[in-house]
């Protein structure tokens, strides 16, 4: 399988080519940093929580200040890098160094906000952006999981749902927006709201951002359950993967309930996919996609079953090898022909 992108970055300075990377994977509730060697090996790591206030503003911030933590970690600076890439979600420019419509992040839905030009004058270093799914899908088509194939979808199960496409040994990103999978509608008549604003997406009843805002919901009308009680334990606002994990553990009603439900909403919008494309194998991430693990992936084939044109040859669902670390790692694959210049 050809490489889908160059690891080894051109420059005209053979000590900067050989230079350690910074990868970071910005996410609805974590920040993931990354420092690696020219062999993909990772000599530093840092990881905190994406801001809930602040806005773009605030996020470039807490990029910055994680991935100085990760490069301390390396015993590094930025400056010793020989670039930082970011994988993001929302509507990415590269050339730009912008990323727009990133509904799931705070005061970003509507806004465009120069991401990469205020990160390299932050860390004074060369920024490239990508989007977050389709870079961890590079990473694991590269290094991981999906090695040994040519085509594959990535299904990024967390805050949303995100995809990421590889046909022919290649990413396809269409016009820069295909893999929105989280888009894909599973439910034609009076379908969730979505916080794309469209109604019926499988992210509506899949993502972890729409599954705590119904479990709150639910919690309120009277439900029983424990997600709130070992958020509180753990000093969490929020529900992470970590908390849908430990609920399920106790055979939590209301976890189980919507997780089975988010599940087959998978089933049916991940299939739905794997019949346009007809691709070798499904890889499974993400935050509770990793978590979850390999009972989810069977869970997740077999929701799929169902929906599927080809049923006799299904694909395989397999765990991203890379695990959480995955997206900082495919990030730091972005080339500097993609990056703002310092």
């Amino acid at each position: 399988m050809p490489e889908l992108t160059d690891p080894t970055p051109t420059s005209a300075d053979p000590g900067r080519a050989a230079a350690p990377r910074g990868g970071v994977d910005l996410g609805g509730t974590k920040i993931q940093t990354v420092v690696v060697d020219a062999g993909h090996a990772v000599l530093g790591q840092a990881r905190r929580p994406t801001p809930t206030t602040g806005g773009p503003a605030g996020v470039a911030a807490a990029i910055a200040a994680a991935l100085r933590e990760a490069t301390a970690a390396a015993g590094l600076r930025t400056g010793d890098l020989a670039h930082v890439g970011v994988g993001s979600p929302g509507a990415i420019d590269a050339r730009a160094g912008t990323v727009a419509s990133a509904s799931n992040l705070p005061g970003w839905a509507n806004a465009s906000y120069p991401l990469g030009a205020v990160l390299a004058d932050e860390l004074g270093v060369a920024v490239a952006l990508g989007n977050d799914v389709q870079v961890a899908t590079d990473a694991e088509a590269q290094l991981g999981a999906g090695r040994s194939f040519r085509s594959m979808l990535g299904v990024f199960w967390g805050t949303g749902v995100g995809g990421g496409i590889v046909l022919d040994g290649r990413p396809w990103v269409g016009l820069g927006a295909a893999g929105e999978i989280g888009h894909v509608c599973v439910q034609m008549r009076d379908g969730l709201r979505c916080t794309c604003g469209r109604s019926g997406c499988m992210e509506a009843y899949a993502g972890r951002g729409a599954l705590e805002a119904r479990a709150r919901e639910l919690h309120a009308a009277g439900a029983d359950t424990a997600l709130f009680k070992i958020a509180r334990k753990r000093g969490r606002e929020r529900l992470t993967s970590g908390i849908w994990a430990a609920a399920l553990e106790r055979d939590d009603p209301l976890a189980r309930k919507l997780v089975a439900e988010a599940v087959e909403a998978l089933g049916a919008g991940v299939a739905s996919v794997v019949n346009v494309l007809d691709i070798e194998a499904v890889i499974l991430g993400g935050g509770l996609g990793v978590r979850l693990g390999e009972p989810y992936a069977e869970k997740l084939a077999a929701a799929m079953l169902p929906h599927l044109f080809n049923d006799d040859r299904p694909p395989p669902v397999l765990i991203a090898a890379l695990g959480d670390l995955g997206g900082a790692i495919g990030a730091s694959l972005l080339t500097p022909a993609a990056a703002t210049p310092r």
